[in-house]
């Protein structure tokens, strides 16, 4: 078996900045909900 050093670097899979915007991530997320909310009381499955 080969041992791996636990410092090897991290190949970056294109995935969220840990840099980004926050409230732009909240806003969005938010923004999400109410849409959904809406949808579901106006197919009235609530």
């Amino acid at each position: 078996m080969t041992a791996h050093p636990a410092t090897a670097t991290r190949v970056r899979t294109g995935g969220p900045q840990e840099d980004g915007p926050e409230i732009l991530e909240h806003v969005m997320g938010w923004t999400l909900v109410v849409v959904i909310a809406m949808l579901v009381t106006q197919l009235g499955l609530l």
